[in-house]
């Protein structure tokens, strides 16, 4: 069986899983409708009322005193345990940073800034504030050289965790340990809890969760370095549907969509980890649909899906020939416009999951054309490093999600960004920065910020290059909104546009041609400093609702849209642009063949990305990727007018 009822991705800690994992085990069924063994979802754990901040730590057991223990198919404890930990935030904030010296304070690393000394006041005045280039020569050394876990943390390191490097930066390599497994299991569970409650339905179906991983590498020091979602699916491999367990991401999507297909009245959910990820699939599925048909009427599965987890997943659902199934799958795809494609295909689908957040906020759009109006459910916020915040409120318009920190998956800080400030203007080498810096507990409605992290695994006052906005309060635990990443930036002289500023640009701009029926199915950008004065250079990729080929686009219109574009930019840019020897050129638009960016995400892929975790990188380095671009251009357009200053 392929439908995530099996997959149990919250419990074991991985982004963004649909609730239905959760609200499958909560009714005891496993792979194939197997009982669940209870050991795995719960330790003896005596669940009273809410408790004072003072009293709960003390209840659980030493080696993992912050993390209450429940049987999560109870969403009445977990409840009671959400409140009771973002009531006493402060509190449970300064026992995790008391718990992560007193185990690290030997490390190689703490020790030379703090001698050996736990002393949180030692701390705050001695540690600097870092990124990852300045802690790489230490994961270098386990990572290379096979050096102990110690010079970082006194958990073993397992494994290492690889970030994306498609979203402005370069590829990181995070620790990972089995104690953070068991940190990443609890917040899970509240998740759980969280969508058991407002998410209502899901129990009555299947969640349709499509997970994709990549072949393992490993270090020369002898550590095995996989994705995210690899390490969570390898590591667990029994309590997964075989046909996640293929590395052809090709033949698993196949399969995975040929399966849901099939089950197509069950599934009460679809979701994947971003929401670019998930367009992707539909694209894939409008690519391979009538295949997949003729599978379906016949019960024969095609014969270049080799891999055998596919082949033994599928056989298991694809038994006979399904004749009136397969009509009714040609009678839907068969439609001229595919809006509302997947409440269509999927008529019982009431939720929609995918992290729509930050950069995903361009999709939305759209995403709201294939899913018909269904919700679009943007539950956590996490990452390699750390995972830190839930959508207390998962029916929120996506243009307006938070996400409550929960204080006790690692230690916070905050080092305080004016709304009006550069955030990449920050030296991290200015002695007096850590005077700036505020803990979770005393941040302020309104205020922008940079996040730091602390973690049990080695990161200490990491910068995550995240922004967020606080919004408000859940008891006293602040909720976030995120928006830009300090290190994506566009640049020609003194000019620094951010993902922001372009994400907010670029929806401006695209206004003129949606009453044509055009939306933006995705946009990347460069700064073209091959001729004097330099531009910046956007590929847009456009599509109609109507879902018709694209028709020669009109010059004047795009011209106004490269012309509204720079006018959305922020002054700076706008100075450059007018000045009488121009520093800045006429921006540019080069829009795209349909599928060109389903195209650079093969190429980003190729080099070792996952596809599950895989975003449209916004700014563009790699000379392969623009030339891969290029090579699908079909027009080119300059703005004509100079932007006023004034506006």
């Amino acid at each position: 069986m392929v439908m995530v009822d099996s997959m149990r991705l919250w419990q074991l800690g991985e982004l963004e899983t649909s609730v239905a994992v959760a609200a499958q085990i909560i009714h005891g069924r496993g792979a194939d409708g197997e009982a669940v063994d209870e050991r795995l979802w719960s330790r003896p754990f005596p669940l009273t009322s809410a408790r004072s901040s003072s009293e709960w730590p003390r209840l659980l057991p030493s080696r993992l005193r912050m993390l209450p223990t429940f049987d999560p198919r109870d969403t009445e404890a977990g409840s009671s345990i959400l409140e009771d930990i973002t009531s006493n935030a402060g509190h449970i904030q300064e026992q995790v940073l008391e718990e992560i010296l007193t185990k690290n304070a030997s490390t190689d690393y703490l020790k030379d800034f703090l001698n050996g000394h736990s002393d949180k006041g030692l701390f705050k005045d001695k540690v600097p504030v870092v990124d990852y280039e300045d802690i790489k020569i230490y994961i270098d050394r386990i990572a290379l050289d096979g050096e102990p876990s110690r010079i970082l943390t006194n958990e073993s390191i397992t494994e290492l965790l690889k970030s994306l490097g498609t979203s402005g930066g370069k590829q990181k390599w995070i620790p990972k340990t089995t104690e953070e497994g068991e940190r990443r299991a609890f917040f899970f569970c509240l998740l759980a809890t969280v969508q058991n409650r407002y998410l209502h339905g899901l129990n009555d179906g299947k969640a349709l969760s499509f997970v994709l991983i990549s072949p393992d590498t490993h270090t020369p020091g002898g550590l095995v370095l996989r994705t995210t979602t690899a390490s969570e699916i390898k590591n667990r491999k029994d309590r997964y549907p075989q046909v996640i367990l293929c590395e052809d991401t090709n033949q698993s999507l196949y399969s995975q969509l040929l399966c849901g297909l099939v089950q197509r009245d069950a599934i009460a959910s679809i979701g994947t980890f971003f929401a670019s990820g998930l367009l992707r699939i539909i694209k894939f599925f409008e690519e391979h649909w009538q295949e997949m048909s003729s599978n379906i009427r016949t019960g024969q599965m095609s014969d270049w899906i080799t891999d055998p987890n596919c082949k033994r997943a599928v056989s298991l659902i694809l038994s006979k020939q399904m004749p009136d199934l397969a009509d009714s799958i040609d009678l839907v795809c068969q439609e001229k416009s595919w809006e509302g494609i997947i409440k269509k295909i999927k008529p019982r689908t009431k939720y929609v999951m995918a992290i729509i957040t930050r950069s995903m906020a361009q999709y939305i759009p759209a995403l709201e054309f294939y899913t018909g109006g269904l919700p679009l459910v943007s539950s956590v916020y996490g990452s390699s490093e750390a995972f830190c915040g839930i959508n207390m409120k998962p029916l929120c318009s996506p243009y307006d999600v938070s996400y409550t920190f929960i204080p006790n998956m690692a230690y916070y800080e905050f080092l305080p960004i004016d709304n009006h400030q550069d955030p990449n203007c920050t030296n991290r080498k200015d002695a007096h920065l850590k005077d700036h810096i505020v803990d979770l507990a005393n941040v302020k409605i309104g205020q922008h910020y940079e996040l730091l992290v602390m973690t049990f695994t080695g990161l200490y006052r990491y910068g995550m290059r995240d922004i967020v906005l606080v919004t408000g309060f859940h008891n006293s635990t602040p909720q976030f909104k995120f928006g830009q990443r300090t290190n994506v930036v566009l640049s020609i002289h003194t000019d620094k546009t951010t993902e922001q500023d372009l994400q907010k640009a670029v929806a401006m701009a695209i206004q003129i041609l949606e009453p044509l029926g055009f939306f933006l199915l995705d946009y990347s950008s460069y700064d073209d400093t091959s001729s004097i004065p330099g531009h910046y250079v956007l590929f847009w990729e456009l599509q109609l609702r109507s879902n018709d080929d694209i028709p020669e686009l009109d010059q004047v219109k795009m011209e106004k849209c490269c012309s509204l574009v720079e006018q959305s930019l922020d002054l700076e840019y706008k100075m450059l642009r007018n000045q009488s020897i121009s520093t800045i050129g006429p921006l540019e638009i080069r829009v795209v063949k349909q599928g060109t960016f389903n195209v650079l995400m093969d190429f980003y892929v190729s080099q070792g990305t996952s596809l599950n975790q895989y975003k449209t990188p916004k700014n563009i380095k790699s000379e392969k990727a623009i030339e891969i671009l290029d090579s699908r251009v079909v027009g080119k357009f300059y703005s004509r007018e100079v932007p006023n200053q004034d506006s």
